[in-house]
């Protein structure tokens, strides 16, 4: 019997429609190789042209339309038009808090073919699964602005950390990190500087992660491991720390395997109470938009965390590995040394699934 799974897809602004098209074409030759799976794919054209026709960056029932998917496939969203905090707060964080997508997950590693800016030694040793704390902490959206236009003009952004919330992800990155193979955790903080939230994230973690006694747990201060993670990457495999200080690291991860392109994010309602969200976390791109040339990687590969989330294994590791076909032979796009388009790149992984199939 063929599974049927429902997926949104919304490609939003810049280069997302056009890296979320390539990915449901892709997505298609998978379930024709595994046999077992199909898709039925309905596209919504929020973002920034939805808000300038509506004044609104999705409906007012949209996180409502998208409970009853399985999965929701993100392009990106910015406008150079529009502000960030409108465009950001107002469809993806709507979306994700709406729908308590309380864990982000980042795999980095190097894939087949790829030279990061590391020496190839240090480059070759990165294999991380970085969790981001999704719903609370520094974007929890608390604060305000007040005396507008006065000398004493204030702006407040407050990071809540809530008990529960830090119980929760703690334990989400304590069982991710007992499944893989190092089963070893790095738990990020800056509680010498951060004295009251930071405090309460390293007692909840410490509290969860002695539950874990087949874990090694590591501390580390979030300045000091944006510098081990370039200079002893093999140090860390699972890492977890909070919305702001994994937003900055896992940008980091995925430049040191050479290219935002190439990174993958999944927003996942563990408990699969909602369904979860898959994007690729290179943003708008801007500077390319419309010229054809955006790397789908990074959505080829949020496609794989999609189905592993949705228990399609088989077609993850279809995916998978034609990813890293391409990644290894090419053809490369621009931001990964190469002249290739979209088009070329999608072409020549369908044409890698007709041959194996």
């Amino acid at each position: 019997m063929t599974r049927i799974h429902r997926i949104a897809a919304i490609g939003g602004d810049g280069v997302g429609p056009e890296v979320t098209s390539a990915t449901l074409e892709v997505l298609e030759k998978v379930a024709q190789l595994d046999g077992g799976v199909s898709f039925e794919v309905d596209s919504f054209d929020w973002g920034s042209d939805y808000y300038r026709r509506t004044g609104r960056m999705m409906p007012e029932d949209g996180v409502d339309t998208l409970r009853p998917y399985d999965a929701i496939l993100f392009g990106a969203v910015g406008d150079r038009d529009i502000p960030d905090h409108i465009t950001l707060w107002d469809l993806r964080l709507a979306i994700c808090q709406g729908l308590d997508q309380y864990a982000n997950v980042r795999p980095t590693r190097l894939l087949p073919g790829m030279r990061g800016p590391l020496r190839v030694e240090l480059g070759e040793q990165i294999d991380w699964v970085i969790v981001r704390e999704n719903s609370e902490g520094e974007y929890s959206g608390v604060g305000g602005r007040a005396h507008s236009g006065l000398p004493l003009e204030l702006a407040m952004d407050i990071a809540v950390f809530t008990r529960e919330g830090i119980q929760r992800i703690a334990r989400f990155a304590c069982e991710l990190a007992s499944r893989r193979p190092r089963k070893t955790l790095t738990i990020v903080t800056k509680s010498n500087a951060q004295r009251h939230g930071m405090v309460l994230w390293d007692e909840v973690c410490k509290s969860v992660s002695s539950e874990y006694p087949e874990l090694e747990v590591k501390w580390m201060l979030v300045d000091a491991m944006a510098a081990s993670m370039v200079t002893s990457p093999s140090d860390h495999d699972t890492i977890l720390a909070t919305n702001l200080h994994a937003d900055i690291l896992s940008d980091l991860a995925s430049a040191l395997t050479g290219s935002l392109g190439n990174g993958a994010t999944a927003n996942l309602n563990p408990e699969k109470q909602a369904p979860s969200m898959f994007e690729p976390i290179h943003g708008t791109a801007f500077d390319i938009v419309g010229k054809g040339v955006a790397n789908p990687v990074g959505a080829f590969w949020s496609a794989v965390l999609m189905l592993e989330h949705l228990g399609e294994k088989k077609s993850a590791e279809i995916l998978m590995s034609g990813i890293e076909e391409i990644c290894a032979t090419g053809p490369y796009t621009r931001d990964m040394g190469g002249q290739a388009t979209t088009r070329d790149v999608t072409e020549e992984l369908v044409r890698h699934f007709d041959k194996s199939g």
